[in-house]
């Protein structure tokens, strides 16, 4: 979402800032209805004015609406219940009970996510299953409007990169149903939009450090100031250490092949200018990097396999990015973006027959430019438009074998407005256009109606369409086995994934009772689904086929309940069910010879119908204690999971808990904390050969 802070606001609030910046307080004041929300310019503090019953509060009012104002939906401020999706909003205060490390730890809240701890794979977030691929490509991440997809990691989100550590982190926005109609095809389930901290609300030198088993060891360094009268500034860096799952813990002597360990460092740079009453700039860059250990060594003997030895895998991502904002009247705004990211993978090593080679490794590169237009046609319509073109690179001597760098040019336009013709009722629209060079065009619509029965109870039912176009690699790899055989071979003639979805949400805000809930019932059809690694009859090499269409029906719910000032309580709740049938490609691969997928039809069955288990819950309580102490307590319950075709995961239960004292020495405050995830004990969430063990750590953070 674009904002303009005036520059007497930003004052204002870095002033404040020595009370507000790390380390919070034991306790956040905010119900868990309420959220505070960086100022808006004022046409989007106007807009948001129409969308509320009675005459538009000012734009202070807007941080404590009982309903959290959001904007990843329609990309139009709204309140949750005018809002065409369910959202869940998970707060600073949220994340930093929570006890997360790692920015994947904290989806667990999200109803109908699932994630599991790293190890020698790549950490995975994934919404309502379909979970073969190592990176997630069906949910958009952003980071203050910036997507983190990236055309090296097939088209998906490395959560080993994640560019901006927890402490920067103002707020999240989950979008839970699939959004391509406002941000394209990676928006094919759902959105997670970050908001990272304003620059006015970091002053001075903070550092922080964690220590405990497993290896691990954590520092961060951040500090923050005024650049001359019109400008702030924000810098981090951070790094992170542990030594991941130790496979000796496993009781399994297959899971005695592979070791792993984890390093990651994150440069994050935020700056913002006021440039006059009604333009405001932001510039950011920064640097993420990891370091992980992978290959396989004999189990018999210890010693590395010839063709997958032990090995570090490095990736990096640098980006930068710059957004313009431009109010030039009462009600309407214009905001122009560029973003340009650059991600590398080295995983190389001698191969017995190949000679050097790189698996999956190489070097993306994107260019972006959108521009979004906002304004009010009339008294009770707000429409956002604009139109975004990128341009990504992929180049790997591996994966693109003798091809050279291969370029994908992406144009889109969009819109999306809200109509509120009297106070009980919301109508949301939005439609999309999207030109890609490889996958051509693709039209996504999306309508919703809120029926607001009273100011505390709203129903909505929605409908969206939605598509999800394959990667480069998926359309052009070329990867050998050997001089003369083939490993990964591209399909040109591939789909793009095809989603029609149907929902009815109840949003409830007893305001009273200090109260919310939030339920969606889903049925959600896709087409074409799309699985690795099948190896057709005519095609030498594996490739990927379009081979199931799915129905996944189900339901899902978040409680919030602040009985008390100090306590606060969240459960979330899902139960989901997939159906897999065979598409027409499917039906021709079961019955036709030669091929790796006809004998095997019920095991990739098991993969599309288990990949999101069928029920999961989080509980999370968070308590102040008198004399400084807080403490939270975070409980996962999960059901069996397939994540792979040749994986299970059984049932688990997943205990985590914190518990931290706020302290001050003059004008020092620090806090020192004590964490312990998995207190239930060992268990497996990605396979059962990778055991996650209790781990603990104390984190002492100074603000100087």
């Amino acid at each position: 979402m674009w904002r303009q802070v005036p520059l007497t606001r930003i004052k204002e609030r870095a002033k404040l800032a020595s009370e507000q910046d790390q380390p919070p307080p034991a306790m956040p004041p905010p119900t868990p209805c309420r959220h505070i929300r960086p100022a808006l310019p004022p046409a989007v503090a106007a807009l948001v004015g129409i969308t509320v019953a009675g005459p538009a509060p000012a734009s202070d009012d807007l941080f404590f609406s009982e309903l959290p104002i959001v904007a990843s939906v329609s990309r139009l401020p709204q309140r949750l219940a005018d809002a065409p999706s369910a959202v869940t909003v998970i707060d600073r205060a949220t994340i930093r009970a929570s006890g997360a490390r790692a920015l994947s730890d904290v989806f667990r809240l999200v109803p109908g996510f699932q994630t599991f701890a790293g190890s020698d794979k790549p950490v995975a977030v994934h919404y309502h299953g379909i979970t073969d691929q190592d990176y997630a490509a069906r949910t958009q991440v952003l980071i203050d409007g910036r997507s983190l997809h990236s055309p090296l990691f097939s088209s998906g989100m490395n959560w080993e990169l994640v560019p901006v550590a927890l402490e920067d982190i103002e707020r999240i926005e989950v979008v839970r149903g699939s959004n391509t109609t406002a941000y394209g095809t990676n928006a094919f389930l759902g959105v997670i939009n970050i908001v990272t901290r304003e620059p006015a609300l970091v002053r001075g030198l903070s550092l922080a450090a964690s220590n405990g088993n497993q290896g691990v060891r954590d520092h961060t360094l951040r500090t923050g100031g005024a650049l001359g009268e019109a400008g702030n500034f924000r810098l981090t860096l951070q790094e992170r250490r542990d030594d991941g799952l130790d496979h000796r813990l496993d009781p399994h002597p297959v899971g005695a092949n592979w070791r792993t360990s984890n390093r990651t460092r994150t440069l994050d740079v935020r700056s913002d200018f006021q440039l006059g009453q009604h333009d405001y700039l932001e510039f950011s860059f920064g640097r993420a990097e990891s370091r992980q250990l992978t290959g396989r060594v004999i189990r018999a003997s210890g010693a590395p396999e010839a063709d997958n030895p032990l090995r570090n895998l490095d990736q990096a991502s640098t980006w930068l990015q710059a957004r313009w904002l431009h109010s030039y009247a009462d009600f309407a705004d214009f905001a122009l973006r560029y973003t340009y990211s650059a991600d590398t993978l080295d995983n190389s090593f001698v191969h017995p027959t190949l000679g050097k080679t790189n698996p999956y490794g190489g070097r993306g590169t994107r260019h972006e430019i959108e521009a979004l237009h906002t304004f009010l046609p009339s008294a009770n319509t707000r429409l956002a438009w604009g139109a975004s073109w990128r341009r990504d690179t992929y180049d790997s001597s591996t994966m693109l074998y003798g091809m050279g760098k291969v370029t994908r040019n992406i144009g889109r336009v969009f819109a999306n407005g809200d109509w509120r013709p009297t106070h009980w009722l919301t109508l949301n629209a939005g439609l999309s256009e999207e030109y890609d060079s490889i996958a051509g065009s693709h039209f996504a619509p999306r309508a919703s109606i809120n029926l607001h029965i009273d100011q505390e109870n709203t129903l909505r039912l929605g409908y969206a369409r939605a598509w999800r176009t394959p990667s480069t690699l998926d359309y052009k790899a070329y990867q050998r086995a050997t001089p003369a055989t083939m490993e990964w071979v591209g399909n040109p003639d591939l789909p793009a994934e095809r989603l029609k979805s149907v929902e009815v949400g109840y949003l409830g805000d007893w305001r009273a009772w200090r109260m919310s809930l939030d339920v969606r019932h889903f049925r959600e059809q896709v087409f074409d689904r799309q699985i690795m690694r099948i190896r057709p009859s005519a095609v030498p090499g594996y490739t990927v086929q379009n081979v199931h269409d799915l129905e996944l029906r189900g339901y899902e719910f978040q409680w919030k309940w602040q009985p008390f000032d100090g306590t606060r309580l969240q459960f979330n709740h899902a139960s989901i069910r997939i159906d897999a049938m065979l598409s027409p490609v499917g039906q021709w691969l079961a019955v036709a010879p030669g091929n790796n997928f006809s004998g095997r039809v019920a095991q990739y069955n098991e993969l599309s119908e288990n990949s999101a288990p069928r029920r999961s819950s989080s509980l999370l309580w968070m308590q102040a204690l008198p004399g400084g102490f807080d403490f939270s307590v975070a409980y996962y319950r999960v059901r069996e999971i397939k994540w792979t075709r040749n994986t299970d995961a059984e049932p688990y239960n997943r205990t985590d808990a914190r518990v931290a004292y706020t302290f001050r020495n003059g004008a020092r405050r620090g806090e020192l904390a004590y964490t312990m995830q998995s207190i239930d004990g060992r268990h497996a969430e990605e396979r059962m050969e990778r055991i996650v063990e209790r781990r603990h750590w104390v984190t002492l953070s100074l603000d100087l």
